[in-house]
This record gives C-alpha cells, structure tokens and sequence, in this order.
C-alpha cells in the first residue's frame, strides 16, 4: 500500500505499466478527482484496475489537492478480498461495482483519517474482515503463484503441476478459472515485470534479456511491446516505475497486508 499527494494544483497523466497484482485506487482528492481509461472504458474516482489493463492512463486536471491510496493485491489474495478479480482482468471497474457499499463507507472512514499511518490501518482492517469472510483460493493454486513470483517468472508450467501434484491440464483449467490468467501467461507477466525494473534501474537491454529468462533482445522487445505497446527504453524512463523502490519496498512485495509494510510517497 502507498499514498500519494500532490499539494498544488496539477494536471495528472501518467500511463500504469502493468504489473502482477490487481490494483485498488481510493481516490481521496478534493474536487473532480482522477479518471482512469483503459482501452477506452473510463473510470472516475475511486477505482479497481484488474491484470494486465493493456494501455491504462490515469489523468486529470485538478484544482484544488490530489490525494490517493493506491492498493496492491496479489491475485491470490484480490480472489477473496475483491470475489470478482477474475472479471476484471484486462480491465478497469468502479470500486463501488465490484464492493457495493463497503466501498462507500470504506472510503468515507478513509477521508476522515488524518494521516497516512491512521488510513494504512483502516484499509488493513477492511481487507483483513473480508480475508476472513471469504474462502481462500485452492492451496494448490496459492503455493503455484508464490513459486512463480519467487522465481520471477522462470519457471515451466510443467514443474509447477509436478511441485503441487496435480496434472497439467488440471493446473492450467484451475488457475485460470481462479486467477484469470493461464499459468503461462501469468508467468510472463512476473518475468515481465522483473525485466522492467532493471530497465527502469538503467540496466543495458541486452543484460536484462539475460537475466529475466529471454531468449534475446528481440524477444525482450517482443513481450515489452506486448504487455505495454511502447519499446523497452519507454518502459524504462516511465515515471510510474521511477518512484516503485520508494512507494514499493522490494521485501515486502509479496507479504499479506499490515501496517508496517505500507509507505507515503511525498507530494513533489
């Protein structure tokens, strides 16, 4: 979780490289507040951006403070805090769609916080009762997502079904009907997203092909072109990435919520 403030009047553009988690916005600005567009399907306010959005830019010109609490799931924990994290993939939703009226009083609570610590807490305590009033996903397919994270995409999905014991066939229909994504695919984006951060952190593009797992530079190019429609040298200078290590701390990725492992960005 990171909050995000901007003081001073603004206009706010900035394109989301895609990432292996679904995102909450819980958009706490003063006045007309941000608009999301993905692939043409606008959003305003608060919102929820499923995996892999395709082209999604968040915009706005506001007038008066803009203030926003940005939430990372990860699929495993989005299937039972959100119930409907498979539908929103490639795609951006309302809050108040896919909660209902959890997202209105949720959102109230948070706009009379104070601090960023005392909205951290109440956002780990929604989250928390709705963890513990949902069944959790297959264990099977829980332990299939860790393993592919700890292995930053590079792993068959033939070893993924002999690690949980099941066949493949049987891997790949679960995990999709209960992440959204076949297990390929959501192994490309967590490779993905490893090679973006060394491009972001000014690694020569050939280097980064080598240690993400791809063939070469071309194939590199190939799947940034895909899950971004820009090059590898515009994915590297994107300035969502640019504050990742501030608002994001590497050890706490892939950790369930709590308040410890939330950050403020600073309003620039």
């Amino acid at each position: 979780m990171a909050g995000f403030g901007q003081r001073v009047p603004a206009l706010v553009d900035i394109a989301m490289v895609a990432h292996p988690s679904v995102t909450l916005f819980v958009d706490l600005s003063e006045g007309d507040g941000l608009v999301y567009d993905a692939h043409g399907r606008y959003e305003r306010g608060s919102a929820v951006v499923g995996l892999i959005p395709g082209g999604l830019r968040i915009s706005g010109r506001t007038a008066e403070a803009v203030r926003c609490l940005q939430i990372r799931l990860s699929p495993v924990v989005a299937a039972a805090v959100l119930g409907a994290s498979t539908e929103l993939v490639g795609t951006v939703a309302s809050l108040e769609d896919v909660w209902g009226r959890d997202a209105g009083r949720a959102e109230d609570r948070l706009r009379a916080a104070t601090s960023w610590d005392e909205r951290f807490t109440i956002v780990a305590d929604v989250l928390g009762r709705r963890l513990d009033a949902r069944p959790p996903l297959d264990p099977e397919i829980a332990a299939a997502w860790w393993r592919m994270r700890a292995s930053r995409g590079q792993v068959r999905v033939d070893s993924l079904a002999n690690e949980v014991g099941w066949s493949r066939k049987r891997l790949w229909s679960r995990f999709r009907s209960q992440i959204g994504l076949t297990p390929k695919r959501a192994a490309q984006l967590v490779r993905f997203d490893h090679a973006a951060h060394l491009l972001a952190a000014g690694d020569a593009t050939a280097r980064v092909a080598a240690a993400s797992g791809y063939v070469d530079q071309s194939h590199l190019h190939r799947e940034v072109k895909a899950f971004t429609g820009v090059t590898p040298t515009a994915v590297a200078a994107a300035p969502w990435l640019a504050i990742d290590d501030v608002a994001w701390p590497t050890s706490f990725a892939d950790l369930p919520p709590s308040p410890s492992a939330f950050r403020q960005v600073p309003a620039r």
